[in-house]
């Protein structure tokens, strides 16, 4: 049995969208009831998985398809505030490594916690096996998208 796309309605991307964006919203909603009123969503996003301690800020603006720039500019208000420290990376003395803070760790684990809480909600609202089939789903397109390319739209 085949499956064909929607010709009208939103198709799967914008429900994504929309799912992701109900889920964003908890997250940040939980950060400023944790007392984080240091940050925007914009810094938050860089501890979006896997996070960024650890990772150089090049890496994280091609994660985040943001310019170095940006990432910079973010960084330095983290790191301002207390959130992270940026090192000179040991296999590259050109580049730097952000390293998170005790406090960077707390506001990492925050958002981890409200993540979880807002899967929760959703397997909650749909149900054990409803729930285990989009899980899977999503999983299966994540290792596709990840780890290859995928082909093109036929038109």
């Amino acid at each position: 049995m085949s499956s064909k796309p929607s010709d009208s309605g939103p198709h799967v991307g914008a429900m994504m969208r929309f799912a992701w964006q109900w889920v964003w919203k908890q997250i940040f909603s939980g950060i400023v009831a944790a007392g984080y009123d240091d940050v925007n969503p914009a810094h938050v996003a860089l501890f979006r998985y896997p996070g960024l301690d650890q990772q150089r800020p090049s890496e994280l603006a091609e994660q985040l398809q943001i310019a170095k720039q940006s990432v910079n500019d973010l960084l330095g208000h983290l790191e301002h505030h207390g959130y992270l420290t940026r090192e000179p990376d040991p296999n590259d003395g050109r580049a730097r490594i952000v390293r998170l803070t005790p406090k960077g760790r707390r506001l990492q684990k925050t958002v981890h916690v409200r993540a979880q809480a807002a899967e929760q909600h959703i397997a909650d609202t749909l149900g054990a096996r409803r729930f285990t089939q989009l899980q899977r789903a999503l999983e299966e397109l994540t290792l596709v998208v990840a780890h290859s390319d995928m082909p093109s739209p036929r038109t």
